[in-house]
């Protein structure tokens, strides 16, 4: 306690931190103090070490400096940092410069921060004169230049460390908050923070008494406690919020005020006893030991087998018997089952899991007589007599391979042994997979997104096993909603995930495979699938034999064609039916169709960043997928439809997959620019556009869809066979006369010098009736709702033209 009466008033008078929450903080750190020391001891370690070594004068600056600094471990070697290794360098490149640089950073006339932008200052000006090209960062941050003071001069510096008095300035509801960019005004004002934190431990008689206990002669006394300060800091960031949390949590756990009060020893006997503690018993108390000691049911189930309630069940049973063996108390509730479970375990609402369920924990007592039974005897897993195979889980380094790279029904190697002779981790995985096993395939950094899925072709053969890729995922699952997965908390992969290849239980299988199917349902026909021929084509599209068979050796050739003609020549039904034709049944499941417009992007065909609650999430666009879709069936033909592809911009929209898209470039790897993952264009897939020759608006066709693309004209159909049967069927004279009408409009539209072929008015149009549906109302407002408005943009500047054929088209329907 503070029995300063002198400080407590001057305690008054700051206004930085909240003193009586640090009263409340130093309360814990006097309790995590005892069981931390040893791995904390070497901060006051250090600067004994330093104070006895450190010598400006030195003959061997650098040499001196290493051996001052040796006892410093991460404070000044940590992560991607290494302050002390370059100043190492930095004194065999120029020893009298660095000397230089510590004489001005430890003169205590000059201001602070001056010494500071000069160290910095004088860091970079070294590195970049002797820069061998390694030295691409001096590392002379204010938290190495900090931690040089306080090695200096402990009694009046601290480490500063950016996270460390950030989190000590938000607990404390400090005036002060750090800036993340590494500012000298944010260590002075960390420095002013901490010293109001030091004058409070240091009128702590408890905690000086505690520490002075604790320090030995290889350390340095701290009479000021700075040092200690660093450390209540420390505890203050990393080890309070967890304390809290942890309290908080404790709360969460019910029923509260009751225990069937048995000892540790009750149980080591009820669980010797088989009467109580049958099989099945064993197994869900092992089972929930060897989790952790609290689970789900359902996470058990995934993890061991068995269902969610054989967990419940058994256990309400197992409770039942221990009641009746030890007349222990059993807790007053309404309903039947919910006054046994107490008996074996606490309870609280499962986070992020299926509302209703709960997470069980043993209770202490038996969790400690768990560990004093032999359990070696009990069954883990559920029986697997009737698994046919195993599952695992498969990481690939993108850097080095990919799944990608891999073609779907393509067999893959996977050597036992790294390139330096040394067994793969967790060796017995790859010993244990057997031909048939199915693989979960994940890549990992900087993609981590399940990828795809691939079977096991060969068990090892003393040197690799084999795998083929069975299906490309379209939609990736990404690692973090597979992690935040409570049901998944045990995987191997997430407890060690150091290797290449690990275990999952069917359990675990099944779950990772239920949300791949969420994201990446499997196409298949709605219905049984008909067959579609040539015959039913030409019967269904007015166009000719002749013309078909050109259609058809252009698409078979180029692989990606154009449909271009005047509005109603019927382009987009004879794009769908041209793709049922070419695939031999009406399946379409194998198509997908798409819209361009000016403000059709990269982001939504291929692959971009997306709107994803408060943030964006790298999302696969339309034609990646399917694209993936087409490559995991590469025995079957998919074709992709574009509506209006000249009103797109292929170069933005194609991004740089616009050239794959060309038959001899299909199947070729390109890294896309966002995810950099390697993507292709399979050689099964069919790319189909259509554009409306009519209209006015579009400009001049891209040069890059001139050369990837064949352009097939198509024209009214009004002379072909099928049309002409279609039109013999009707029996209509008005439809006769009004068919005969729009021929003789074409032709003009075709003189028209200002039109032409692709102005021409189409067969569409007048499509799609039966008998009794080719009324003149209808015949009427065709002509009045579709052509006459046509004809009314065709010739705007020539009026007369637009009378006649108003004065043509009405007349037929005169009475």
């Amino acid at each position: 306690m503070i029995d300063n009466p002198v400080l407590k008033k001057d305690l008054k008078e700051y206004r930085m931190i909240d003193l009586e929450k640090l009263k409340t903080i130093l309360t814990g750190y006097k309790a995590y103090f005892p069981s931390h020391w040893d791995d904390e001891k070497y901060k006051w370690e250090a600067v004994k070490h330093f104070q006895e070594r450190w010598d400006i004068d030195a003959g061997n600056f650098g040499e001196m400096f290493k051996q001052a600094t040796d006892k410093t471990y991460n404070l000044l070697s940590s992560g991607y940092t290494y302050p002390r290794g370059m100043i190492t360098n930095f004194a065999k490149a120029d020893g009298g410069a660095v000397r230089a640089m510590f004489l001005a950073l430890f003169d205590e006339t000059v201001d602070l921060a001056a010494r500071v932008y000069a160290f910095q200052a004088a860091s970079e000006e070294l590195r970049a004169k002797y820069d061998d090209g390694t030295w691409r960062n001096h590392y002379q941050n204010t938290n190495a230049i900090s931690t040089y003071l306080w090695l200096r001069y402990p009694d009046k510096y601290y480490i500063y460390k950016y996270e460390l008095f950030r989190a000590a300035a938000s607990e404390l509801s400090a005036d002060y908050m750090p800036k993340r960019n590494g500012s000298v005004d944010s260590l002075i004002g960390g420095y002013r923070m901490y010293d109001e934190i030091c004058a409070v431990v240091k009128a702590d008689n408890a905690i000086r008494g505690m520490i002075r206990s604790a320090l030995t002669s290889a350390c340095y006394p701290d009479p000021e406690m700075k040092t200690a300060t660093i450390d209540v800091g420390f505890y203050l960031a990393r080890f309070y919020p967890e304390e809290r949390k942890s309290e908080k949590e404790e709360k969460e756990w019910f029923p509260k005020g009751y225990s069937p009060n048995l000892s540790v020893d009750d149980w080591v006997g009820l669980l010797k006893d088989a009467s109580v503690f049958t099989d099945s018993a064993l197994q869900i108390v092992a089972r929930m030991k060897d989790y952790g000691g609290q689970a789900t049911c359902k996470q058990l189930s995934i993890k061991y087998g068995e269902s969610p309630n054989f967990y419940n069940g058994v256990s309400s049973a197992l409770a039942r018997r221990i009641a009746e063996k030890t007349a222990c108390p059993v807790m007053p509730t309404d309903t039947e089952n919910a006054k046994w479970w107490p008996i074996l375990y606490t309870g609280k609402n499962a986070d992020r899991s299926v509302e209703g369920t709960y997470i069980w924990r043993l209770r202490s007592e038996l969790s400690e007589a768990l560990d004093k039974v032999d359990l070696s005897g009990v069954a883990l897993y559920a029986d697997t007599k009737e698994k046919t195979h195993g599952y695992w889980w498969l990481t690939a380094n993108p850097k080095i391979w990919s799944f990608a790279d891999i073609n779907v029904g393509e067999e893959q190697s996977y050597t036992l042994y790294n390139e330096n002779g040394n067994k793969r981790r967790v060796f017995q995985n790859f010993l244990d997979a057997k031909a048939g096993d199915i693989v979960i395939g994940y890549e990992a950094n900087p993609v981590k997104k399940v990828v795809a899925i691939a079977r096991i072709t060969q068990e090892n053969d003393g040197k690799a096993i084999y795998f083929e890729k069975t299906e490309g995922l379209s939609t990736p699952i990404e690692y973090a909603a597979l992690r935040e997965c409570p049901e998944l908390d045990k995987m191997e992969f997430f407890v060690q995930p150091n290797g290449s290849l690990f275990k999952l239980t069917k359990g675990e299988y099944g779950f990772i495979i239920d949300i791949i199917r969420e994201e990446n349902p499997l196409r298949q026909p709605d219905g049984v699938v008909q067959k579609y021929t040539k015959a039913d084509f030409l019967n269904k599209v007015y166009m000719t034999e002749e013309r078909y068979d050109v259609l058809e050796a252009l698409l078979r050739s180029k692989m990606n064609v154009i449909l271009q003609g005047a509005p109603g020549v019927g382009k987009t039904f004879t794009a769908k039916k041209l793709a049922y034709a070419l695939m031999g049944e009406a399946d379409d499941s194998r198509i997908e169709m798409v819209q361009f417009h000016q403000n059709y992007s990269y982001e939504d065909f291929i692959i971009g960043y997306r709107p994803d609650g408060a943030g964006f999430k790298l999302t696969e666009g339309i034609f990646y997928r399917f694209c993936q879709t087409a490559a995991n069936h590469p025995e079957k033909e998919y074709f992709f439809i574009i509506d209006e592809i000249n009103r797109g911009n292929m170069s933005k929209i194609f991004g740089e997959l616009l050239m794959l898209i060309e038959r001899d470039y299909r199947g070729m790897k390109a890294t896309l620019a966002y995810s950099g993952m390697p993507f292709s264009v399979p050689g099964n897939l069919y790319i189909i556009g259509m554009m409306n020759t009519a209209d006015r608006s579009l400009a001049m066709i891209d040069y890059a869809l001139r050369r990837r693309f064949s352009f097939f004209e198509m024209e009214p159909g009004f002379n072909s066979e099928g049309f002409t049967n279609y039109q013999s069927s009707l029996a209509n004279e008005t439809f006769n006369a009004l068919i005969d009408q729009i021929k003789l409009l074409n032709k003009e539209i075709t003189d028209d010098k200002s039109l032409g072929r692709g102005f021409q008015i189409g067969h569409s149009y007048f499509c799609g009736r039966g008998n009794d549906g080719c009324s003149n109302e209808w015949m009427r407002s065709v002509v009045e709702f579709d052509i006459l408005p046509m004809l009314g943009e065709y010739w705007f500047d020539a009026p007369a033209k637009l009378q006649r054929w108003e004065r043509n088209l009405r007349g037929l329907f005169d009475d």
